[in-house]
């Protein structure tokens, strides 16, 4: 079993959910970690706090000088990256210092490497295949970026058995600094890749240098080089080229490992596989949506190509409960249902409505979204116009920005609004919170599924409307 070279660990902005996941493997690995972030309550915040992780609020060069054992500090390509002021002085001290992306590449070497990339969908995917090998007594290491795996626990494990599943991330691994792929510090010998999407324009000129950062990854991979690619997804057949070990999925014909019938009834659904045309049976998930049987199609493939039976990958899919944040049952009583979401990028919202709607084809859905990042949303915006057709009412907040970013006056939601209500009848800008509870109070109905959507601080939405409609259903 690798042995760690690190005694304590801070993590300058540690509750940020990639941040947070490996923060949590190296307290497993029983390293003493400490944090500093700012204010404020993130997704990560109940997990952190049960691992009894001391979290300094705001960043001081005062909380650097007072750790005596320090021998790391990891930090984010947020708050400033390696300009942060904690980062800095660890520098001056002669600490170490490494981006998380890094870290993250050293915590996964001397361990076989399962890397979940695509700009969509990795995250469940990875927590999918990380329950599955648990279920199945593998005991992985894991570190995926979302608040809890439901049915499995923290994001963040450090296991005995010899595999680590880890997200893939082709974003900057520090912006301004370091533009390298974060992907890149990684060398799997199994590879999964979900989708290739243009998701960052601050990151990539257009599509081709996304699939490039991909074709990049690929070729550093080692041991048995397999990468597992959905066959469904044109852009991402480029890594099937080339002469690589390459196996695929997915819906279309010529899908090696192919869906075949598809059903679904509140809180189920079926799919069945056959595997180069013969059928290997059903499967079920407690998620819903046709993009999420394509995640857990994902690693069914990866957890079978790692020599797990069928039987036992069906067991643990079946175990699978979702994401935090990924369509997350936040609320219910026999009136309302109140969903969280992480989506922010056209495709994703398009695949969590058809999701919802598959498991609840009468009910009126009310979605909430709050777009994330000025250059996202000016990217795509005719995309974003075009991406709420299965809701029935959608109420557009501000745009939540990145500290990175710039304010524009040339984006605005009030703009994406206009440009939705050219192809649906019932957009609304709500602006903020207040604005989404008056229209709550004033116009919801019983049966009424609501979705608070986006990257940004929305998840906290849910906890406000739920309260309001304690006062009205629950007296």
């Amino acid at each position: 079993m690798k042995t760690t070279p690190y005694k304590h660990i801070h993590f300058v902005g540690i509750k940020g959910v990639a941040m947070t996941s490996l923060a949590l493997y190296c307290t497993d690995q029983g390293i003493k970690v400490t944090g500093s972030d700012v204010e404020g309550v993130f997704p990560t915040q109940h997990v952190l706090d049960k691992a009894l992780i001391p979290i300094t609020i705001g960043f001081t060069a005062e909380t650097i000088k007072k750790q005596k054992s320090l021998d790391l500090v990891i930090y984010t390509g947020a708050h400033d990256g390696k300009d942060n002021i904690e980062v800095v002085t660890a520098v001056d001290r002669g600490i170490p210092v490494m981006p998380h992306g890094q870290a993250l590449g050293v915590m996964m070497d001397g361990k076989r490497q399962i890397s979940i990339a695509g700009s969509h969908g990795k995250t469940t995917t990875s927590a999918m295949l990380a329950t599955i090998f648990s279920v199945a007594n593998i005991d992985p290491s894991y570190a995926i970026g979302c608040g809890t795996i439901l049915g499995l626990g923290n994001p963040g494990h450090y296991g005995k058995g010899n595999v680590f599943i880890a997200e893939a991330d082709e974003y900057m691994t520090d912006p301004g600094h370091d533009k390298k792929p974060r992907f890149l510090w990684q060398h799997p010998e199994l590879l999964v890749v979900t989708n290739i999407d243009y998701d960052h324009p601050d990151a990539y000129a257009d599509l081709k240098d996304v699939q490039q950062a991909f074709i990049t990854l690929q070729k550093q991979m080692t041991g048995r080089k397999t990468t597992i690619v959905n066959h469904d997804d044109v852009p991402s057949q480029v890594l099937c080229v080339g002469g690589s070990h390459t196996v695929t999925y997915g819906y279309s014909n010529g899908s090696e490992y192919q869906i075949t019938h598809v059903s679904f009834e509140e809180g189920r659904t079926f799919f069945s596989v056959s595997v180069r045309g013969t059928a290997i049976g059903e499967f079920i998930l407690t998620v819903p949506g046709k993009h999420n049987i394509l995640n857990g199609l994902a690693a069914l493939v990866a957890a079978h190509e790692f020599g797990l039976s069928y039987e036992a990958i069906r067991k643990g899919l079946l175990q699978f409960a979702g994401a935090k944040r990924r369509l997350e049952l936040m609320y219910t009583n026999k009136h309302i249902r109140i969903y969280d979401d992480y989506a922010h990028h056209p495709h994703e919202i398009v695949a969590s409505l058809d999701a919802l709607r598959s498991w609840y084809p009468k009910n009126r859905i009310i979605t909430i979204f709050q777009p994330h990042t000025y250059s996202r949303t000016a990217s795509p915006l005719s995309d974003f116009a075009k991406s709420f057709s299965k809701s029935d009412v959608i109420l557009v907040a501000d745009i939540y920005p990145s500290a990175r970013e710039t304010v524009r006056t040339d984006v605005t939601s009030a703009k994406l609004v206009e440009e939705i209500a050219k192809n649906h009848a019932n957009a609304q800008y709500i602006k903020n919170l207040p604005g989404a509870l008056s229209y709550i109070k004033t116009y919801l109905s019983p049966g009424d599924i609501i979705v608070c959507m986006g990257a940004g601080d929305i998840y906290e939405w849910g906890y406000a409307i739920a309260s309001n409609i304690k006062l009205t259903y629950d007296k």
